[in-house]
């Protein structure tokens, strides 16, 4: 470990890599440096993550002796990147151009029209293809073997050099034998427009993160004292009071103190529609100001915003590896040698056989030349992109490849009730106080308990004792999963749930049965020297958010069983599951009575995903195959859960768990067709039964079919959303 380096992330835009086979060579670089703790390649964003105590300088040189570079980083709007899709455009064009003529006798021939260049023409068009056009194959072949290693790369130069160079041969030893310029050129052509379209593809997989990117603003209006200062927004700190106008993207995320508007934060949560908020409300860095001003106080500016963790999220999830890719990784460590032998077998073969040294180099030639692990190894990282960035654009953040591949194989997904299921904003809908408390003293001694508290419930009291004079609590202490206890005008209170109690030994006969409906219930307890006296009950309402029955009625058209976790009392629970349509549940649960019951499900054989809201809910999140964080807005447990829903809407757990299936689909789709495609084409090519222009098309397509299957997921949209006229 390098002295004095703090533990950091990098990524590194890597430069020269082309297959699978590039990205097991340049992980095992970056992991043998002293210092790294973790490194994880993407052929499809050709970029590298690595953690550790380590100096960029070092990465950076340990990727050039693994025969790599380090690019610059890109700027935010991809301007770098744009640039250099545009030069490669113009290399392509050049190279096909060139290509024409030597494949024009070919189609000429099929019309009845003999026509061949002559041999010094073919030469002059095919030679800056080889080695202007292919100089890219060769400097990273030439890596490559210092590195001793192979590579796509070294397939292409050694098959196209074989081909350009038997010509050469032929034409200056006036043997008459057939020239193959048409051969190499199209060839080094053809994968390089392969590679034209790939890149093209890459960057339409990651338009998410470059659309998320682009709602940073660059400026912000700071208001201080009578005046308004324009800042960069590097400047704004925590505090500063930031004019929004109508029009504008909010600059930070803050807390409206001055007007009323509707937001647009379609492109950060999916919410399709703009959300109404005034004063109090809290606003998200790089949502869109609607029809009037706004005045915001700053609660969180650059790496603590909402919209710059997200990106970071989106970013460390597309660099993510899924399990399958590090079983396709190792077996391209060594496809391209066993290539490069198949292609010695069949050439010697064809020669022994009496084919000619001519026919045999030509054969070997379109063995090296299709058996490319290009596909391969993007099959499952352009999905990953795809699908992922289909995810945050409905407001749907997956931590990494590894939860995608959980959620996709999920049976059984558990409800928390509160918050999740219902609209998390109970009220209080019944105080029944104890013979000898009146109803004032009930609510006002239950005030003074919960008056620290921001629980949803506490709240509700709060509002109920408003106008009521509230004594202060001394001495408070929380009760988890229980309630709060708390020492009130010389006496000792509890507040809390059934469970609490009945453990302090109250007797709750005289208030008979808990009021019927999804209430949430209530007591108010004091302890005396003969024992716990019952001060009263309350009964809390929460409504069902209107959406939660679609929510449940889509998991089930998934094939998913659904349950209810809760802490609540049990006839709300069983309320709210019958109306929902929810069959288990289970209430009264501490936070690891619900982790508890997710692992006797798991070891039933279930695969289970828990949904709750981030943060009393992460025992049981963590217990779970699948963790789905709910929250809205920049409360969102970005870091609690595998995936986090941006919006407090229960149909995006079913939006998550499909879009999980239909990734994890092109994933296979990707690699069976990559698979599929080198078994059917190098027996092809060992018999002699394809061309190596012919070669270089296929393996050019077969890398583009992938990535425009993949890419497919943009178009994603969930099975429950109509769809509209005219679409796909």
């Amino acid at each position: 470990m390098e002295s004095n380096i703090p533990v950091s992330t990098w990524d590194l835009p890597i430069e020269g890599m082309s297959c699978a086979a590039c990205v097991g060579r340049v992980e095992r670089a970056l992991k043998a440096v002293p210092g790294v703790a973790t490194a994880s390649v993407n052929l499809a964003t050709e970029q590298a993550r690595v953690q550790g105590a380590v100096s960029l300088a070092t990465l950076t040189a340990a990727v050039e002796a693994a025969g790599y570079e380090v690019k610059p980083l890109p700027d935010s709007d991809g301007q770098v990147a744009h640039a250099a899709a545009d030069h490669e455009g113009w290399w392509v064009v050049a190279g096909l151009v060139l290509c024409a003529p030597l494949l024009a006798p070919m189609l000429l021939m099929a019309l009845g029209v003999h026509w061949m260049p002559s041999v010094a023409s073919q030469w002059l068009l095919a030679t800056p293809v080889q080695f202007v056009l292919g100089a890219r194959f060769y400097r990273a072949a030439w890596r490559a073997l210092k590195a001793r290693a192979g590579n796509m790369d070294l397939l292409v130069a050694l098959g196209t050099s074989a081909a350009y160079g038997l010509s050469i041969h032929s034409w200056l030893a006036g043997q008459g034998g057939a020239l193959y310029f048409e051969a190499s050129a199209v060839v080094i052509a053809l994968v390089r427009f392969g590679k034209w379209l790939e890149a093209r593809a890459k960057r339409q997989a990651a338009e998410a993160i470059r659309a998320l990117q682009g709602l940073r603003p660059t400026e912000a209006v700071v208001r201080v004292g009578a005046r308004e200062v324009r800042v960069p927004i590097e400047r704004v700190g925590l505090g500063d009071l930031v004019v929004v106008r109508p029009g504008e993207a909010v600059a930070v995320d803050g807390e409206i103190v001055e007007g009323s508007s509707h937001l647009d934060e379609a492109l950060l949560t999916g919410e399709p529609l703009p959300v109404a908020k005034g004063v109090g409300e809290r606003v998200i860095g790089g949502s869109v100001n609607g029809e009037a001003l706004l005045l915001v106080r700053a609660t969180a500016v650059g790496a603590q915003g909402l919209l710059a963790r997200i990106v970071e999220r989106v970013a460390a999830a597309q660099a993510s590896k899924a399990p399958v890719q590090q079983t396709v990784d190792r077996v391209a460590e060594v496809f391209v040698p066993v290539v490069a032998l198949l292609a010695l077998v069949t050439g010697l073969g064809w020669w022994l056989a009496g084919a000619g040294g001519e026919h045999a180099l030509i054969t070997a030639v379109s063995v090296l030349v299709i058996a490319c692990p290009c596909a391969l190894g993007l099959a499952t990282p352009i999905a990953l992109i795809a699908g992922m960035g289909a995810a945050a654009r409905r407001g749907i953040l997956i931590r990494d490849a590894a939860a995608l591949e959980a959620a996709h194989r999920v049976t059984l997904v558990a409800f928390d009730k509160t918050g999740t299921l219902t609209e998390g904003r109970p009220t209080l809908a019944q105080a029944v106080p104890a013979p000898g408390v009146t109803r004032d003293e009930l609510l006002r001694l239950s005030a003074a308990l919960q008056v620290a508290s921001t629980h949803p419930l506490a709240l509700a009291v709060i509002d109920a004792a408003r106008g009521l004079v509230v004594s202060r609590a001394s001495d408070a202490a929380a009760l988890p999963g229980r309630g709060v206890r708390a020492q009130v005008e010389g006496r000792e209170l509890l507040l809390g749930s059934t469970r609490l109690a009945e453990e302090q030994g109250a007797d709750l006969s005289p208030f008979g049965a808990d009021p019927d409906g999804p209430q949430s219930v209530s007591w108010l307890l004091e302890r005396t020297a003969s024992g716990t006296r019952v001060l009263g009950r309350l009964a809390f309402a929460d409504r069902l958010k209107p959406e939660a029955r679609a929510a449940v009625d889509a998991l089930h058209a998934l094939g998913l069983r659904t349950a209810v976790l809760s802490g609540d009392a049990p006839a709300s629970v069983a309320a709210v599951a019958r109306a929902l349509g929810i069959t288990e549940f289970d209430a009264g649960l501490l936070p690891t009575d619900k982790a508890d019951r997710i692992a006797a499900w798991r070891t039933q054989g279930a695969v289970v995903a828990m949904v709750g809201d981030g943060i009393n809910d992460a025992p049981a999140l963590a217990a779970a195959d699948a963790g789905l964080a709910m929250a809205t807005g920049s409360d969102v447990a970005l870091q609690t859960g595998g995936i986090a829903l941006l919006r407090g809407d229960p149909r995006l757990v079913a939006e998550a768990i499909e879009l999980a299936r239909r990734t994890e689909a092109k994933i296979r789709q990707g690699l069976f067709w990559a698979m599929g495609y080198n078994v059917l084409g190098i027996p092809l090519a060992m018999a002699g039964l394809l061309s190596p222009a012919f070669s270089g098309a296929a393996m050019a397509l077969s890398s583009v079919s992938v990535v425009s299957n993949a890419l497919l997921l943009r178009r994603w949209r969930p099975a429950s959303e109509p769809r509209r006229q005219g679409t796909c």
